[in-house]
């Protein structure tokens, strides 16, 4: 029986258990879109922008820990896509992008809708083909979802010609996948894991250094059983968030520029660290020079490239960081390091986050503190949180106690504002059932705000919450510190009145200055069966600390005095 290169495509897809892709419609891409018709199993999740698709597909990916899938068109379709693979590669999300091409004949010639998709995707994908020949789609589709899941994942890129799409063929097709020296698990060695356990047993500060990878790894409860058992407190970067609770006795919070107190203190004054799928981003080490120079580092990671890169490791481990802590299990004890807990927990106690609950503030002057916090009261640290990029994202990362893995969706490594709104969507058709809350500033939001439409075509019971300080918060705070305020082009004259827009595109929308009407603001929306947007005035000048410098010792860390 002949079939299409289509039905090929659909085959596969279905064949690696694919339930939705996001994407948008365009030429090069008609064929397939027409085949999706055909089968009903696999839900389209038409966006209004290809940015948005991949960003939707990220989130999915996030919450799922699987592969979602993006169909987009050639050229101004393949580019749009771009910032959202960028983002999930940096971040080490995993993801299937489809790009329609042109017909081979005319690859080039600069035709219409022309561009070198695997060119310019290149340098953002973990691995990227150009399908020639139709008998090679099944193959390559299930290589692709291989490649993209497994080892470090990341995002992989198919870019398929209309005229490959339309072609048929009756031949049988060997799907066996060729990965000519790829080998993306290495098996841990027993005497690294005794060696990391002699340098464990040896430290009087010992700390967890706890990034994404753990989460990734789906190792959350192996690492909590290696800090209780042990007794090592645990440090968390932006991406590791969740991985232990944030209330648990040893969970120090996070780390770097915008850190916990406690957290960055654990990093200056620890003797060990062992570091779990992390890679020693700039924004946790600050001055790499003087970062960990008293401390001796074990570094796990499952990619290789990353050990070392940075920060030399006395002692580095290459594989599944789950792997790795389980073997820790097995033999780990009690550590007698009681002095250093209770160091902490004084230093806990004398630095805390500063408490707006309390506090009086002016009308159309709210803290995005206290809305953070009451939000994660009010859930009780069980929602899906998903955040663009700046100052929220940092009193996100601050103010709510996350409990769980995989429930903070972030754009750590990129930054990519516009972010927030598509995420959350993907998020919300995996996670429908639990609530979904999108907070976004106004200068984010404004990226991907034609989402709403999607938002309201799928009736997706998101809870959106712009905080609207009428300016670009971070880049603004860092003109305030370090430019004599000179706020070139961060000032918001002219925002919309987003509870309109959100309302002509057929959402229910609030806007609240008031502290007194957040509370009960706040419980309408979590209890929404369907989407709602709530945008709250805030403080133009609140500022997220504690901050530490740029490029700085993590010692010289400024704690703040607006409260």
């Amino acid at each position: 029986m002949k079939k299409t290169g289509t039905q090929l495509i659909l085959d596969a897809l279905k064949a690696e258990g694919v339930k939705r892709v996001f994407g948008y419609p365009g030429g090069c891409v008609i064929p397939l879109f027409d085949e999706f018709l055909n089968h009903k199993e696999i839900e389209v999740v038409r966006v209004r922008h290809e940015q948005a698709a991949a960003h939707a597909a990220d989130g999915y990916a996030r919450v799922s820990g699987k592969a979602a899938v993006v169909v987009a068109t050639s050229g101004p379709g393949a580019t749009n896509v771009i910032t959202g693979i960028a983002t999930a590669a940096l971040d080490s999300i995993p993801m299937v992008i489809i790009t329609g091409q042109v017909r081979q004949s005319v690859i080039g010639t600069n035709a219409f809708q022309e561009v070198n998709t695997i060119g310019i995707s290149r340098p953002v994908t973990k691995h990227n083909y150009l399908v020639r020949k139709i008998e090679n789609i099944p193959r390559i589709i299930k290589e692709a979802f291989f490649i993209a899941q497994s080892g470090r994942p990341g995002p992989v890129l198919i870019d398929i010609p209309v005229d490959v799409q339309t072609s048929f063929t009756s031949e049988v097709l060997d799907t066996e996948t060729i990965r000519h020296g790829y080998k993306p698990v290495s098996k841990i060695r027993e005497k690294d894991i005794k060696q990391a356990w002699a340098m464990i047993r040896h430290a009087t500060r010992p700390l967890i250094y706890a990034g994404g990878g753990v989460v990734l790894a789906n190792s959350s409860k192996e690492l909590i059983q290696f800090a209780e058992t042990t007794g090592i407190p645990v440090a968390t970067t932006l991406l590791g968030l969740g991985c232990i609770p944030g209330d648990h006795p040893l969970s120090l919070g996070m780390l770097g520029m915008h850190g916990h107190y406690v957290a960055n203190t654990a990093m200056a004054r620890t003797d060990l660290v062992i570091t779990l799928g992390a890679r020693f981003d700039d924004r946790v080490t600050g001055k790499v020079e003087t970062f960990l120079a008293q401390s001796k580092i074990i570094h796990v990671d499952i990619d290789p490239s990353v050990i070392s890169k940075v920060k030399d490791a006395h002692l580095g481990i290459v594989g599944s960081v789950r792997d790795a802590l389980n073997k820790f299990n097995k033999i780990a004890k009690r550590l007698d390091i009681a002095p250093w807990q209770q160091e902490l927990e004084l230093t806990q106690q004398e630095h805390p986050l500063v408490d707006y609950s309390g506090k009086k503030m002016a009308e159309n002057a709210l803290r995005p503190e206290y809305i953070i916090k009451l939000f994660s009261e009010k859930t009780k640290g069980d929602a899906v949180v998903v955040t663009d990029v700046g100052q929220h994202q940092m009193f996100v990362a601050l103010y709510y106690q996350f409990r769980n893995p995989r429930s903070l969706l972030t754009s750590g490594g990129l930054g990519t504002m516009g972010f927030c709104l598509p995420a959350a969507i993907g998020a919300s058709f995996h996670r429908p059932r639990k609530p979904v809350i999108a907070f976004s500033g106004d200068g984010g939001f404004q990226m991907n705000v034609q989402e709403l439409a999607t938002v309201k075509r799928y009736n997706l019971p998101i809870v959106i919450v712009v905080l609207n300080n009428s300016n670009l918060g971070m880049v603004k705070q860092w003109q305030d510190f370090f430019w004599k305020k000179r706020n070139s082009s961060t000032i918001f004259e002219n925002n919309p009145d987003f509870v309109k827009v959100a309302e002509a595109y057929g959402i229910e929308a609030y806007r609240c200055g008031n502290k007194e009407e957040l509370p009960d603001l706040v419980d309408k929306a979590l209890k929404s069966k369907k989407p709602i947007l709530l945008e709250f005035v805030i403080d133009p000048d609140a500022y997220v600390y504690p901050m530490i410098p740029p490029n700085e010792d993590i010692r010289n860390i400024i704690e703040g005095g607006d409260a």
